[in-house]
């Protein structure tokens, strides 16, 4: 089947484009990630590059330190292309050990630390990963894990271990002892992190030249459409959309051209796409500083971290955005330097948007991207003032087409799956041709699994992902429409919506609701819904519930909801 493409060819949507974004990138512009860190490291080697834990890292540090841990993982033996694994949280050894993978000529694993010991097995043995770089609080995990793996290779990492002497015994003993986060573990023959830069130290590292095809990255899907799979992003995969995200930035870094540093709020995890290339590699590009939070989840201790700093950009998925919001301390942070807020990962809703806009001053740029596109695919003006509910337009050097089941780009103004072509999208899933060739048209376009509408101007709206839509009597109901409206009471905190079987109209529409004010009754809700949405989409069903299942990124899991006993409805 060949896609008539004809739309996205003719790049309509340029004309909406500022007038300092250019239409194209050019990806030769480096010639790896390798080329592009390096470049970093000595333009920038005198200024911080991380902070954690009120502990900074230059980029001369962060070099020198990732160039022992390099020479230490050559001395291993693992050959070119050796896939190691990363399974920690925002700590100081993470873009270190990111660095020193790529430097060595090997593929990182981004792993999730909060998997199970079966999520975390599928992973290894689905990757062939190697060796495997994992903090000592998620080690029993690994423990549990190995023995089915490939893995020979293991450095153990603590939270002390880049933060200085006394305050590192310290910390580590608080996290040991106090508050116990170290279940204890046996992993026999593996290394400590600090222990592998000081043998570093004393051995030749062997510079790799990387070229721009080759494979940088394997990076796994949040599995909440299914079972996890590895995307393929190759050196220019990841190096386009750094050069597409820092195009599109230039408006926004036009008007502040006097900001010596830009300060970027690392919350979000760096083992996912989206703070891997804005945080870290974007942020690294431009000399920024990045601000990494451990535990996001920790909002009032991430709060104080906010306050100690002048921070310039932030991005975040809707839940944080909500949940810092519902902080009081929040308002009280210095919002003077902020300059663009992205948000990206999930819908971000109207009423989050309003209320950041309201407190903050800054509005929220809704993104759009997918693992399998390294992140970015389309993005609102990074200047915008005022929240657009748009996912915004084709990024440079990208196409995004609208297409029916058929694959056929369907007319303006109609809805249809969102498909993207472009430097960024991926080369396919690891080892899972069939997987590959199902994601593909023809003629390049990666089907994202999500129902889009563009408008004229080439501005896409997202309907809902293909998976989530409920179907009742025949009518279709989006999931992010109801959720975006019922966000919107004020006795509601967030709220997801799914669909459950009913004898009637075949599937029904089921509300989890997790309340801000403990008054707020089903049956009010219920009434405010009735004003909202027509018969069909109105919810049949309501359960409050005191929080809602999450991917450690913040997105709420449907499917996890989706997937509960038919018995455990609530009606309303």
């Amino acid at each position: 089947m060949t896609t008539d493409t004809s739309a996205a060819n003719n790049k309509f949507w340029l004309k909406s484009y500022p007038a300092s974004v250019p239409a194209e990138i050019d990806v030769t512009r480096y010639k790896s990630l390798v080329h592009l860190l390096e470049e970093a490291f000595k333009s920038y080697a005198d200024r911080n590059a991380y902070v954690c834990m009120d502990k900074f890292l230059t980029y001369r540090e962060v070099d020198v330190m990732s160039k022992k841990v390099a020479a230490w993982l050559q001395s291993r033996g693992l050959k070119p292309g050796a896939r190691v694994a990363v399974m920690m949280p925002n700590v100081l050894q993470y873009p270190v050990a990111l660095a020193a993978i790529l430097r060595a000529g090997y593929i990182v694993v981004n792993v999730n630390p909060l998997y199970t010991h079966r999520e975390l097995e599928h992973q290894l043995k689905d990757s062939g990963a190697e060796a495997i770089f994992v903090l000592e609080n998620f080690a029993i995990t690994l423990e549990q894990a190995i023995a089915q793996t490939d893995i020979k290779h293991v450095v153990v990492c603590s939270m002390g271990d880049l933060l200085g002497g006394l305050k590192g015994t310290i910390v580590n003993f608080v996290v040991r002892h106090v508050k116990k986060l170290v279940p204890a573990f046996s992993l026999p023959g593996s290394f400590r992190f600090n222990d592998i830069v000081a043998q570093g130290a004393g051995m030749k590292f062997q510079p790799v030249e990387m070229k721009l095809d080759d494979v940088a990255f394997l990076q796994y899907t949040g599995g909440t459409t299914g079972v996890s799979k590895g995307a393929v992003l190759t050196h220019k995969n990841v190096v386009a959309n750094v050069l597409q995200n820092d195009a599109w930035l230039k408006p926004s870094m036009d008007v502040h051209q006097d900001t010596k540093q830009l300060i970027y709020v690392c919350a979000l995890p760096l083992y996912h796409i989206f703070a891997l290339t804005i945080c870290c590699m974007v942020g690294t590009r431009t000399g920024g500083l990045n601000l990494l939070i451990p535990n996001p989840r920790d909002i009032p201790g991430f709060v104080k971290e906010l306050k100690k700093y002048k921070v310039n950009i932030f991005p975040a998925v809707n839940t944080l955005y909500n949940a810092l919001l519902n902080n009081p301390e929040f308002a009280n942070t210095d919002f003077s330097g902020y300059m663009v807020c992205t948000g990206g990962g999930m819908a971000v809703q109207k009423s989050v948007a309003d209320r950041w806009k309201a407190v903050t001053g800054c509005a929220i740029a809704e993104g759009y991207g997918l693992s399998e596109t390294s992140p970015v695919a389309t993005a609102n003006y990074a200047n915008a003032t005022e929240f657009s509910g748009s996912i915004g337009l084709p990024i440079p050097s990208t196409e995004i087409a609208i297409l029916d089941d058929d694959g056929n780009p369907v007319p303006l103004g109609e809805s249809g799956e969102i498909a993207i072509r472009g430097p960024q999208v991926m080369l396919g899933y690891w080892n899972r041709p069939d997987e590959t060739a199902k994601s593909f048209t023809a003629d390049g376009f990666f089907k994202s699994g999500d129902i889009g509408v563009m408008d004229e101007r080439g501005f896409t709206k997202i309907v809902d992902r293909k998976k989530d839509m409920i179907l009742v009597s025949g009518f279709n109901v989006y999931p992010t429409e109801i959720e975006g409206v019922v966000a919107g009471h004020p006795g509601v905190m967030e709220c997801a919506c799914v669909g459950v079987p009913d004898e009637n109209s075949g599937e029904a529409v089921k509300l989890f609701v997790v309340r801000k004010d403990p008054s707020l009754t089903k049956e009010a809700l219920m009434a405010f819904c009735k004003e909202e949405f027509t018969a069909y989409k109105k919810p049949k069903y309501i359960e409050f519930r005191t929080e809602l299942p999450k991917t450690n990124v913040g997105k709420i899991l449907r499917r996890a909801l989706r997937d509960e006993k038919p018995a455990e409805k609530s009606a309303a």
